[in-house]
């Protein structure tokens, strides 16, 4: 290509990516944190960090219906972490993150028996019509090969007195070895929660799958096993910040976030390490003899979202928001016009990871740089945990 025509060519991108970047919505670092602290307040003053904070990022968030704010300190890097699920104190603005272990300390024992209590929790559901937590248990913590016997599982807990509501057993759905129980989503009416397994474990053949677990009966079914649109898609890179993401060991992480739309009738999903959303009706994945033949062709495929990805989740309209690792921020998809567009990006953003919808409608989701503290290349004392606020309406969030 003639030098002039390179030049014209480069101007041209440029001039596209300033409009593009006009067009989203500013983002608002929310709440920042220096490592995180399950330590009680003295006196007023920020409470000593746990020593192993670079080990335990904030994963997961979600908010009940009064605006408290529940995390996960998934146990990935590390097991020496006090809890796996939390309680976060918002209120607290500056210092480490205020953790209270939720439903207890020895709720969340590595040592307790595996089939009570909370080992490692990546995904989790806040039901608010209910009043429970839906706790997913990956089973296995770092340096485990595989997961305990009874280890992976659903733990339903009341969110006032943390009590078990009911332990759904995952034996026989999901791999010891090879699974990644990585998120789940619930229908609060009719009670039955969808789980995503990436499979990870297993790469690069991923035991991907679909988990259909039902309330009353305790029943846990799994769907579309191995299915090549959950699966990872070959030649695929994840970018992260203009680079790719642990080169020479690529992540090769299969369906990731899912979400369902506000009547339940429709479940989301979006892979990692893949270029596209997808939706299949959830009357079809209900269904206990129904084929994954049958499951398969009643997927929709939404379209390419123009980076990679992980957590997503819809709010009160129907609107699926989507965090987008490539570009760092919020791509949203409108079921009624079938669009897909970056709303929202930062170049402070590092690796966006769960949205969750506050109680006035706002979007916050939570930023940890996991993919570098998952390569080891962050040091102890240089973590931030960031949560970030994307408004989705006109009015401002109840919470300030």
């Amino acid at each position: 290509m003639p030098k002039l025509a390179s030049i014209a060519l480069a101007a041209l991108v440029a001039l596209c990516a300033a409009a593009h970047a006009a067009d989203t919505t500013p983002l608002e670092r929310w709440r920042s944190y220096a490592g995180v602290s399950w330590e009680p307040s003295k006196d007023g003053a920020d409470p000593a960090p746990f020593a192993g904070s670079v080990s335990a990022p904030i994963a997961g968030l979600h908010f009940d219906a009064r605006g408290a704010a529940y995390v996960s300190t998934p146990r990935l890097v590390s097991a020496d972490a006090p809890a796996t699920l939390s309680v976060l104190d918002i209120r607290a603005q500056t210092g480490p993150a205020r953790l209270t272990a939720f439903p207890s300390v020895q709720g969340n024992a590595v040592t307790a028996a595996p089939e009570q209590s909370l080992r490692n929790v990546l995904g989790f559901h806040v039901d608010r019509k209910n009043g429970w937590l839906w706790a997913l248990d990956m089973g296995f913590v770092a340096g485990e090969t595989e997961a305990p016997a009874g280890a992976q599982k659903v733990l339903v807990l009341d969110l006032k007195s943390g009590r078990t509501v009911k332990r759904i057993a995952l034996d026989g759905v999901a791999d010891r070895k090879g699974s990644f129980l990585n998120d789940i989503v619930v229908d609060e009416r009719r009670r039955v929660a969808y789980i995503s397994d990436s499979g990870m474990r297993s790469a690069p053949a991923n035991m991907v799958g679909l988990i259909v677990v039902d309330f009353a009966s305790g029943e846990a079914r799994r769907v579309l096993d191995k299915h090549p649109g959950l699966q990872i898609e070959p030649g695929v890179k994840v970018v992260s910040h203009g680079s790719e993401v642990w080169p020479g060991n690529p992540l090769l992480l299969g369906i990731n976030g899912i979400a369902l739309s506000p009547d339940g009738r429709t479940l989301y999903w979006t892979v990692t390490t893949g270029t596209r959303a997808r939706a299949v009706p959830t009357a079809i994945l209900r269904r206990a003899n129904a084929s994954d033949e049958q499951i398969s062709a009643a997927i929709h495929d939404l379209g390419a979202l123009g980076g990679n990805t992980d957590g997503i989740v819809t709010d009160a309209k129907g609107a699926l928001y989507i965090a987008d690792v490539t570009h760092n921020g919020i791509v949203k998809y409108e079921p009624r016009t079938k669009t897909m567009s970056l709303i929202a990006s930062d170049d402070g953003v590092q690796w966006p990871d769960t949205p969750a919808i506050l109680p006035g409608g706002d979007l916050i989701f939570t930023s940890s740089s996991l993919n570098n503290h998952f390569a080891g290349s962050v040091k102890s004392g240089d973590e931030r945990y960031d949560l970030w606020r994307l408004p989705l309406n006109d009015r401002k969030a109840k919470l300030r």
